[in-house]
């Protein structure tokens, strides 16, 4: 299956699972400090390291996942040289918390959701390093794609991001 996708649309569907994982990382977060838990009862932190509060929960919550998601989606948008690497760390972020919570707390439909949008994540940049090549096409090449009569595309291109400060 071929998926003729520039970089550039590759590109903003991550920065959009990105700041969709950072602004439900910031809620979840403030569901737990502020509301402790938000129903979740405290026996489920019971003989773990955050036993008795949910505020350690909310930091990582918010700062590490949340957090991490952010700055890939900055560097996306700001065209960072390390935007993919930043990308990649916010993908992995997302797949330990939801482990983690998996060992913790049990399962939920939801931690289902996260973990496919963190493996979404990986699999965005791994397409955007040219690893995936058939499921994006470069810039370059997605303008000779276009251009192209059909049946003649060129489909070894190589993608490359240029430095940027």
């Amino acid at each position: 299956m071929k998926l003729p996708l520039s970089s550039k649309n590759l590109s903003g569907i991550l920065v959009a699972v990105l700041m969709f994982d950072a602004v439900s990382s910031f809620g979840g977060a403030v569901l737990a400090v502020v509301f402790n838990g938000a129903g979740v009862p405290l026996e489920v932190l019971a003989n773990t390291w955050f036993e008795g509060s949910f505020l350690a929960v909310g930091i990582i919550l918010g700062v590490i996942v949340g957090g991490t998601h952010v700055v890939g989606a900055f560097a996306l948008i700001t065209r960072r040289h390390w935007a993919l690497m930043a990308s990649a760390v916010a993908g992995f972020a997302m797949l330990i918390w939801t482990f983690t919570e998996l060992a913790i707390i049990g399962y939920s439909w939801l931690q289902s959701v996260y973990f496919a949008l963190g493996a979404l994540e990986l699999v965005l940049v791994l397409a955007l390093l040219g690893i995936a090549p058939r499921v994006v096409l470069p810039w370059s090449a997605s303008r000779e794609h276009a251009a192209a009569p059909a049946g003649l595309h060129s489909h070894g291109a190589t993608l490359s991001m240029k430095r940027r400060p």
